[in-house]
């Protein structure tokens, strides 16, 4: 076959000259080819504002819009081979160039070390839109216009690659390089000798088996495979630099495909399936028109993206914390569902998720996370059970499940109130005020639980401030039975949480397990005791005044910063290595999953009346709003700088940052019809 080649500079100079007179060549079709007229003036994103298209088992395709990778994530196939975990990427990306009479232009951009942009596929990108799919088109000299679109097909992971001249005349030959690696999705790729660069075709589709321990990696086409091995080295991916890991990758590329797209269609469907007796143009329309019909079901991309967090676990379903690089975690799943999937009418999706997860209590504890690897779940959180206890009941008060359903959410309840109350894992236990204390050095246990090496950033030992709101909550969920104990903790709440030098709530009262001993930095915590939960724990004076201090110290256009500017501890920017990034995660930086329980909050101290709804909605969900179109298009970023300007951080697509949006927007904006899904 060959040896492979190296090369790390893959592509000629790009050639830029001016755009010529166009000829139309129409033969289309599917409309989706074509942009609304209103987006051919369309000025372009950020070209390292990010896409996404999932599928319903975990994996996914992602990227920019200018399409260079900035994330060792960033992949065109990367597959769950234990729904929704073991996931590989297989395919990394492409390098793409189209033959004109004019001469050779690149459609495809590489970022290599150190930090240069090779070729320049941008300077020919004219727009670029999410809807209904990634879609890209480019205007090169002499009047071509090519369009390239991309897909997932949700219900079976394939991706759907296809190219299309929809303006110019004369030679227009496509070649697509396919570029490869066969790895754990959190790792990167270097050149060895051990990959195998042998394809397998049958007709015009071909597979490759680069390592033993790694699914296929097929491509069906309508293209023409010519072999010729190369190693593409030193890729240099800006966000991991930043992130102070590793940057830099090689990738393999067994050879390449041609398309005369003078001829029509340029199809290729990237898969992990080594059947091949398919026909790719037919089957690529095929996953097309299903797509379509689906994403055709909702009344906005909104509530597309909605659906990218709901995946497979098992036989049921689950919520994906955030793409790309989270699982299902249960705190995330069990504050996103109240958006993603009770506020939009996906009471079955809610019904399983909630059932499967019943079924894993412990001593009174839910699971916090599923690992990547194994399926052993990690039990280190006091906020999960009680998240979900509240999720329970919003469900129950929205639905009417079968006894089946009802039961064992029911029983789940009762296990971890019966769990919490009696005393479980890392100090977990009511005490004689009817609190729940919680911690033990060197843990984490609630939502602030960044930790480097052996530093707890935010231990928070003692009575947290939410984690008594949630219990509270709790304990009134559970009825009559658990009456006493609720009416003890609420009236040792209100006794002794309040900071009347602050006009706030204490964030952690008998810190480190000391009698009177508290924590009077003002966080983003406290506002959880008047609003995000079904039941109120402080009303009046006290619920006001928290609010003010809240609205005054914490919130920005990107939700609640974790620390008020003014703590000597504060940390306004997330940026810098493993160590500078953890310490700020929740000492400054804002969260946008907060803005939901503010919002509500702010409601019930403000009145809830349209007039405040429509200021509430202004002033809070507009700028998140217009967010969706920055950093991962459509989605809700996980965290921004604490700082102005409040630059998007962390992971662009979290489950929990959308699910509230959509919770408050439901709440802010006139309600529509949604459908079950």
């Amino acid at each position: 076959m060959g040896a492979p080649v190296h090369r790390q500079l893959p592509f000629r100079a790009e050639h830029r000259r001016q755009y010529g007179a166009t000829g139309v060549n129409r033969n289309n079709d599917d409309e989706s080819w074509e942009a609304p007229v209103s987006d051919r003036s369309t000025v372009l994103q950020d070209l390292e504002a990010e896409w996404l298209e999932a599928d319903a088992m975990g994996g996914f395709a992602s990227g920019t819009v200018g399409g260079f990778r900035t994330r060792r994530y960033h992949s065109l196939l990367t597959v769950a081979t234990e729904p929704p975990a073991g996931r590989f990427v297989l395919i990394n990306g492409i390098e793409a160039w189209v033959e004109l009479e004019g001469g050779s232009y690149p459609l495809s951009a590489q970022r290599y070390l150190p930090d240069i942009v090779h070729p320049h596929g941008t300077a020919f990108l004219h727009t670029f839109r999410i809807d209904p799919w990634p879609t890209w088109t480019y205007r090169y000299p002499g009047g071509t216009e090519i369009v390239q679109q991309l897909m997932v097909y949700r219900a079976g992971g394939e991706t759907v690659l296809a190219w299309r001249r929809t303006a110019g005349s004369g030679q227009a030959k496509l070649s697509v390089r396919p570029m490869l690696s066969g790895r754990d999705y959190h790792s990167t790729h270097h050149e060895n000798a051990a990959f195998d660069f042998t394809p397998y075709p049958i007709g015009g589709n071909v597979l490759w088996r680069p390592y033993p321990d790694v699914p296929p990696i097929a491509v069906l086409t309508n293209g023409t495979y010519w072999h010729s091995p190369e190693w593409y080295r030193n890729f240099f991916y800006r966000q991991e630099h930043e992130r102070d890991l590793d940057d830099t990758e090689d990738l393999a590329s067994p050879g390449a495909f041609t398309f005369d797209l003078g001829d029509g269609e340029g199809t290729m469907i990237l898969r992990a399936v080594a059947n091949l007796a398919v026909d790719a143009p037919t089957h690529a329309q095929t996953l097309r028109d299903a797509e379509r019909r689906r994403r055709g079901m909702y009344l906005e991309p909104l509530e597309r993206s909605v659906d990218t967090y709901i995946v497979r676990r098992g036989q049921g379903r689950t919520i994906l914390a955030g793409f790309p690089w989270f699982t299902d975690w249960g705190r995330d799943t069990f504050i996103a569902i109240r958006g993603l999937c009770l506020a939009t009418g996906r009471l079955e999706a809610a019904g399983e998720i909630l059932t499967a997860w019943a079924g894993h209590v412990s001593e009174g504890m839910l699971p916090n996370r599923f690992p990547d690897a194994g399926q052993t779940p990690e039990y280190n959180s006091v906020d999960a059970s009680l998240w979900y206890i509240v999720a329970v009941h919003e469900f129950l008060q929205a639905a009417s499940p079968p006894n089946e359903v009802h039961d064992p959410l029911r029983a789940a309840v009762q296990a971890i109130l019966e769990g919490y109350a009696k005393g479980t894992r890392y100090g977990i236990r009511m005490d004689a005020d009817g609190l729940l204390a919680c911690g033990q050095t060197g843990v984490q246990l609630t939502w602030m639980d960044a930790k480097v090496g052996d530093w707890v950033v935010t231990p928070r030992i003692g009575k947290p401030v939410e984690i008594q709101a949630l219990w509270i909550n709790a304990l009134h969920i559970g009825g009559r039975a658990w009456a006493a104990q609720h009416d003890r903790a609420l009236l040792s709440f209100r006794r002794r949480f309040w900071n009347a030098e602050a006009g706030c709530l204490f964030d952690v009262i008998d810190a480190d397990h000391v009698s009177g001993r508290t924590d009077p930095a003002i966080r983003p915590n406290q506002i959880l005791a008047v609003g995000g939960l079904p039941f109120p724990i402080i009303e009046g004076a006290p619920a006001r005044q928290t609010v003010e201090t809240v609205e005054r110290e914490l919130v920005t256009p990107m939700g609640l910063r974790t620390l008020s500017p003014d703590d000597p501890a504060y940390c306004g920017r997330y940026t810098g290595g493993v160590w500078q990034r953890d310490g700020a995660y929740h000492q400054g930086t804002a969260w946008p999953w907060l803005m939901g329980p503010f919002v509500d909050a702010w409601l019930r101290v403000h009145g809830d009346t349209s007039e405040t709804r429509e200021e509430a909605r202004t002033r809070f969900l507009d700028p998140l709003t217009n967010h969706l179109g920055t950093a991962g298009l459509g989605h809700i970023s996980e965290i921004a700088d604490g700082d102005t300007p409040h630059f998007p951080r962390g992971c662009p697509f979290q489950a929990w940052s959308l699910g509230e949006y959509v919770r408050i927007r439901n709440r802010l904006v006139e309600k529509q019809e949604r459908p079950e899904s």
